[in-house]
């Protein structure tokens, strides 16, 4: 075959390879996304459990129905959904977006996920570890839950997408 050319059989083995092993990342970030998503709007369509492991603000708001609260927690489902599919974009190649699209805006997403999950997870672990001193009104339930399953959530998912991004580089034969 000439260099440049694209044999079938090379287009489905490296659309194969995509779903096996070498996909896990894009399918977990995708898996995260859905989740956090879900449970997004459980709270936007005024479900209540689990807000004051929010705390402060979002969750008094949250729980008042504050019409500009539940536009915001709305909003926040649409960009978690959207930033979930990214990951799963990266590894299905029968999906039509384009790659010059799709890295870019999944190597952005990768990075903020992954930026405000360490910076958060990294100053609370400052505060719980004494370096940083806690202001003295400090919502120490809603901080640990923060510290320990919703910030993390935000830096695992983002180090997934990061993965997923950097092994959804396609040979040019096989991109659409």
């Amino acid at each position: 075959m000439p260099p440049g050319s694209c044999h079938t059989s090379d287009v489905t083995r490296n659309r194969t390879s995509r779903a096996g092993p070498s996909a896990w990342p894009g399918y977990a970030a995708f898996a995260l996304g859905l989740l956090y998503a879900a449970v997004s709007a459980y709270w936007a369509a005024g479900g209540t459990a689990g807000l004051d492991t929010v705390g402060g603000e979002l969750a008094r708001s949250a729980r008042a129905r504050d019409p500009g609260m539940v536009a915001v927690l709305w909003l926040t489902v649409g960009l978690k959904l959207l930033a979930a599919l990214l990951g799963l974009a990266l590894v299905r190649p029968s999906w039509r977006m384009p790659r010059r699209l799709l890295l870019p805006l999944s190597w952005v997403a990768a990075v903020v996920l992954t930026a405000y999950g360490g910076l958060l997870v990294g100053g609370q672990a400052l505060v719980k570890a004494g370096a940083v001193e806690a202001s003295s009104d400090m919502d120490w339930t809603a901080f640990d839950w923060h510290l320990f399953l919703w910030d993390p959530w935000f830096l695992i998912w983002g180090l997934l997408l990061c993965l997923a991004a950097h092994r959804g580089k396609l040979p040019r034969s096989t991109r659409p």
